[in-house]
């Protein structure tokens, strides 16, 4: 006879052991996550620099937070370097928050350039030798006249995903844009700094984020006082030359002139550089721009009248234009003006020359102003970041986010209602920050040389925002006669130094 109840005993007991094994499971999984949440990283040391004649006695906070969700879960071991003045009142002294772009690049760039107090030397145009490399107190820096912290996104410098989240997710127009705005948001309040003058300092890719960024805060309660934007692009359509789309030509021909004029490919070279650019802008804007929009419309004599007309503002032949139907893509222009010469010129600074290999390439190889630069900035950073800032050697400082596996951007960004963008355009966040906060002014630094980030361009997206004419009244541009990064150019640095320390100035409530 079957014993019921002697089965249902056995029943529950096996039930209750299946139970437990899962529980038993689960405690292991949370175990084995928490175990992998690394605890908040800082290396706290005290320095002094001296800016222009006065000595500035400052704190160095080296390493990383822990980044939390809006549930209080650790998402993210966030990297970062902040410089305080020492003896000053957090409510009234500004913070300025850094970053350089990429997308996936570390702030290492900004950081030994010009915001730090310590500044790489380096041969401005031309190649460096190999090390040592000399550092100097930055002469450039703005730490007398503002808090700075370096920011490395998720990815880059020692930055990366913890707990259940994965670095994939920041590897986006939106995961970054909200990332580093809670990065912001949770600094402010760990170091009681809600109540400072805020400013946001991003290059490149770093305004595209910055303008968005700006957006978010704004929404999430925080009003910044100023947004400053280095070698600008918000919006990505202006640079990706595109099929049909002749925009990315027009936006350029400025900036071709300017090297062809620097490069003296010019015939009879104007003496003002301004004059000839004024001159650039108004052919892009005027005859270039009509004679495209006609397409296949355009005639023989029209096509040969325009080559030649283009050949004063690029420096490159007839001939050439003419193959290339009178668009000339960035790479393209870089490989053929100097190509007689046996050299390309530089994409982030077209005041730089390299060789080429390749008399028959299209377009250009290398970079020469990255080859010139790089290995002196990344060898002299990372010997600072860990012998100075005494920053944890077992930490790796990764200055590319490409080193990592898995790494590629995520380029769509929704803003216009009909979808997402493959070329997002930030400018629409920051007419909306500007808009919710009028006092929101707004700086942009222009290298006339830098081809990665056309001036031109830049000045087409504002005029293009929709802006009120008292908001855009707002926006105050400044240029140099330098390339991407135009702090390597002393001239350059001097006036970068001064513009945005007034810019903070009248913007903090400190003039």
């Amino acid at each position: 006879m079957i014993n019921i109840k002697k089965i249902a005993i056995f029943t529950i007991a096996a039930s209750l052991t299946t139970t437990s094994l899962i529980a038993q499971d689960v405690v292991k999984e949370a175990a084995k996550e928490n175990a992998a949440i690394p605890k908040e990283e800082k290396s706290v040391t005290h320095h002094s620099v001296v800016i222009g004649g006065k000595t500035i006695n400052y704190t160095a906070t080296a390493g990383a937070l822990i980044l939390r969700n809006n549930i209080d879960e650790p998402i993210a071991f966030f990297g970062y370097t902040a410089y305080t003045k020492d003896g000053e009142d957090a409510n009234k002294r500004p913070v300025t928050f850094s970053y350089n772009g990429g997308p996936g690049s570390s702030s290492m760039w900004l950081h030994m350039g010009v915001m730090g107090p310590k500044r790489v030397v380096v041969n401005d145009p031309s190649d460096n030798v190999a090390a040592p490399y000399k550092v100097e107190d930055n002469q450039y820096s703005i730490l007398d006249n503002t808090d700075i912290v370096m920011i490395d996104p998720i990815g880059t410098g020692i930055s990366r995903a913890i707990g259940k989240s994965k670095n994939e997710e920041y590897w986006s127009v939106n995961g970054d844009l909200k990332s580093v705005g809670d990065f912001v948001k949770q600094y402010l309040i760990d170091n009681d700094r809600l109540n400072s003058p805020k400013f946001l300092l991003g290059e490149s890719y770093g305004t595209m984020r910055s303008a968005a960024v700006g957006k978010y805060l704004q929404n999430a309660g925080i009003a910044l006082n100023g947004i400053i934007l280095v070698s600008s692009v918000l919006d990505l359509r202006t640079l990706t030359f595109q099929d049909g789309d002749d925009l990315s030509y027009i936006i350029n021909l400025p900036a071709y002139a300017a090297t062809a004029w620097y490069h003296n490919k010019v015939a009879n070279k104007p003496s003002d550089l301004v004059a000839y650019l004024k001159e650039a802008r108004a052919f892009a804007e005027g005859t270039y721009t009509v004679a495209l929009m006609k397409g296949s419309k355009l005639t023989k004599a029209e096509k040969e009248t325009l080559a030649k007309q283009l050949t004063y503002f690029t420096g490159l032949s007839a001939d050439y234009l003419l193959k290339a139907n009178l668009r000339v893509k960035q790479g393209q222009f870089c490989q053929e003006l100097l190509r007689d010469e046996h050299l390309t010129t530089g994409r982030l600074d077209s005041r730089y020359k390299g060789f080429n290999q390749d008399l028959l390439s299209e377009s250009a190889a290398y970079d020469p102003q990255s080859a010139a630069l790089s290995p002196t900035y990344i060898a002299a950073f990372l010997n600072y970041y860990y012998t100075e800032l005494k920053v944890n050697k077992n930490l790796t400082y990764r200055v590319s986010a490409s080193s990592l596996p898995g790494f590629k951007w995520d380029w769509k960004h929704n803003t216009s209602g009909f979808g997402d963008a493959a070329t997002p355009n930030t400018a629409i966040d920051l007419a909306d920050a500007m808009t919710k906060n009028p006092n929101l002014k707004v700086l942009v630094l222009n290298g006339y040389y830098d081809l990665a980030t056309p001036f031109y361009g830049t000045e087409y997206t504002f005029e293009h925002m929709g802006l009120e004419e008292k908001i855009q009244a707002n926006v105050k541009m400044k240029y140099y006669e330098a390339g991407h990064m135009m702090y390597v150019h002393p001239a350059s640095a001097n006036a970068y130094k001064k513009d945005v320390t007034e810019f903070i100035k009248e913007n903090a409530g400190l003039k």
